[in-house]
């Protein structure tokens, strides 16, 4: 059964969404689009993001072709998702520069088009992502106020925190979102799932490394509330309260899909074929959503358990 649309019941706002062909920005414009937004999607190839949405999308590949002092950019809110996934080639100097520009480039793309604007948007949804903390020891529990972390995947969310604060010293309401692992019917999940279906899964490395996740359901709410919710304002870890460790995962998935839980690939292996990437896969860390626990967000699914039974429904 699919989650009722978050974006419902509000009133109908224009919108600039960057990453917005990608596996959050797809579910969240489409829903934005039913829910009867006006969605502009920024978009590398702006004709295919426009058949991905049947038309209904506004898609432009620039914001240098547009006029920022005239009201057809006058939009209330701005959701930047942009940035080339992690997963992938090995993080070699010229791929840590593509990881950059798809996120800190976009971002500050966006940032000079503000500077601009006769019409500044009330709200900017900005994704980061819990990397910013590093790799950590399982047992440290890590809060919005703990300090950056070491490594590249650090200093890439640092940096693209970083080229967003224009924005807010623009005196736009900024709402930062630490996302955790996203799972949903695309994503990491998929990969994550694939050995256990297969019969091949278990532990890999030490299994103590902690995966902290949200569902995608639970993401899409949180923004929505922070479209709405004058009161949201800072940096959000957006991860579920129940953290699990990738031994505890395995065990869990491989009992909702009835598949063995055996295998132990030791983290050497990966550390060599996947280099300084191998941390997204044998180390973690524990991290902890304060703040919105303080808001009073609800998540829908807080469990392990609750997330992968709805998913592999």
């Amino acid at each position: 059964m699919s989650s009722p649309n978050p974006f419902l019941f509000q009133e109908r706002l224009h919108v600039l969404v960057t990453g917005g062909t990608g596996f959050i920005g797809t579910t969240l414009v489409r829903q934005m689009l039913d829910a009867g937004h006006a969605v502009t999607v920024l978009a590398r190839k702006p004709a295919r993001a426009t058949a991905l949405f049947g038309g209904k999308a506004r898609c432009i590949g620039s914001l240098d072709a547009l006029d920022a002092s005239t009201a057809s950019v006058a939009w209330d809110a701005v959701i930047n998702l942009a940035g080339a996934p992690v997963v992938g080639p090995r993080w070699t100097p010229k791929r840590q520069r593509e990881l950059l520009a798809s996120r800190v480039g976009t971002t500050r793309a966006l940032t000079d088009w503000l500077a601009t604007a006769a019409h500044k948007p009330e709200v900017w949804i900005q994704a980061s992502a819990i990397g910013f903390y590093g790799v950590r020891e399982p047992a440290e529990a890590l809060t919005e106020e703990s300090l950056a972390g070491a490594g590249f995947m650090a200093e890439l969310c640092a940096q693209w925190e970083r080229a967003a604060r224009p924005a807010a010293d623009a005196g736009v309401r900024q709402v930062v979102l630490r996302l955790g692992v996203v799972w949903g019917p695309g994503g990491a999940l998929p990969l994550m799932l694939l050995p256990i279906r297969l019969g091949m899964g278990g532990r890999l490395g030490s299994g103590r490394q902690v995966i902290s996740w949200i569902q995608l359901d639970d993401v899409l709410r949180l923004i929505a509330r922070s479209l709405r919710d004058p009161g949201m304002q800072g940096i959000y870890n957006a991860v579920a309260p129940e953290a699990t460790s990738q031994a505890a995962f395995a065990a869990t998935a491989g009992e909702l899909l009835g598949r063995p839980i055996w295998l132990h690939l030791p983290a050497r292996p990966i550390r060599w074929l996947a280099g300084e990437m191998a941390q997204l896969f044998v180390d973690g860390q524990r991290v902890v959503p304060q703040r919105l626990t303080e808001a009073g967000f609800k998540f829908e699914y807080p469990t392990v358990q609750s997330a992968l039974r709805h998913l592999l429904s």
